[in-house]
């Protein structure tokens, strides 16, 4: 049976997966790109049985499955550690029995802000730590994609996207954190890579970053909620620039709809530039075009404030 589009489910008889689901850009994404219709699978390693190292139980799979499903796609929630290739293996092998076809993968893999330590040097970092950042932002994609890949180009259309903080131009600058700096400018590059082995079969891959998000965990960090958040820029004047996660969560789910995303390939995109091009907003109908603000503002010197780029 086929689900028929229509503008408002432009991803109807979508099969998406958003690897790292659990909270923040993930969780937003696979919501969104449920809104346009699609049906999502949703993973990450927080059940509401098993909390993984990150440590947050109140996010789960199972929510964010949930919420997919209220906004109008359909949600399915799958337990995967992602550097485990077996069981990415194995979830794929239950994509393909169940649907057939994989046409977006989104790998918002992370999970590794609890090992970051801003300010300390490379070789003053723990090592076991660094490691890990490596292996959750840069090896969990590397065993995704390649496992994924093969069922997503039977047909012509894929599309990967794989997210990140800060986009190729930002990320020439030191991200404060020897293993931080490569875990998300590696991204950016898998992408490039990914988009030259896609362009001959009809497929698309593209980096993505939200500007300065407020995630669940920033939202904790700054002691503030999605209500109040403003708050937040008297702790750091440069909140005011921040996004809401459904702001990224829209980009994704406008670039998947795009029967012309195939012109975006091999880039490094923003939610804020994407706002421009497809029109959507942020929850709040602004469009914060936060790396522009960081770029002319805080590097660049400019006098401007933060409200000049919403």
């Amino acid at each position: 049976m086929t689900t028929q589009q229509t503008d408002s489910t432009p991803l109807a008889g979508t099969i998406a997966l958003v690897a790292g689901a659990t909270r923040g850009a993930g969780r937003a994404v696979a919501v969104q790109l449920g809104a346009a219709g699609a049906t999502v699978y949703v993973t990450g390693r927080t059940t509401r049985d098993r909390v993984s190292e990150v440590g947050r139980p109140g996010e789960t799979i199972e929510q964010t499955a949930e919420l997919v499903t209220e906004a109008g796609g359909e949600g399915i929630a799958v337990r995967v550690d992602h550097l485990v290739p077996d069981e990415v293996r194995a979830l794929v092998a239950r994509i393909d029995r169940e649907r057939g076809r994989l046409d977006v993968l989104v790998n918002s893999l992370w999970g590794g802000d609890h090992l970051l330590r801003f300010g300390v040097k490379m070789w003053d970092t723990d090592l076991d730590a660094g490691l890990r950042m490596l292996d959750l932002g840069i090896r969990s994609h590397a065993i995704t994609s390649r496992c994924a890949l093969p069922l997503m180009i039977r047909r012509p259309g894929a599309l990967v996207v794989e997210m990140t903080d800060g986009t190729a131009e930002y990320n020439t600058r030191f991200r404060e954190n020897f293993f931080y700096d490569l875990a998300k400018t590696n991204p950016i590059r898998m992408a490039f890579a990914l988009s030259e082995d896609l362009k001959d079969v009809g497929g698309t891959a593209v980096a993505v970053t939200p500007g300065f998000l407020r995630s669940e965990e920033m939202l904790d960090a700054f002691g503030v909620r999605e209500d109040n958040w403003r708050e937040g820029a008297k702790k750091d004047p440069h909140f005011a620039i921040a996004e809401s996660p459904v702001y990224v969560g829209r980009a994704v789910a406008a670039l998947a709809a795009d029967p012309g995303r195939a012109r975006w390939n091999g880039q490094s995109l923003s939610s804020g530039q994407l706002a421009k091009v497809y029109g959507f907003t942020d929850a709040d109908g602004s469009r914060p075009d936060a790396w522009g603000y960081f770029l002319d503002v805080v590097h660049g010197g400019k006098n401007a404030t933060a409200d000049d780029y919403r």
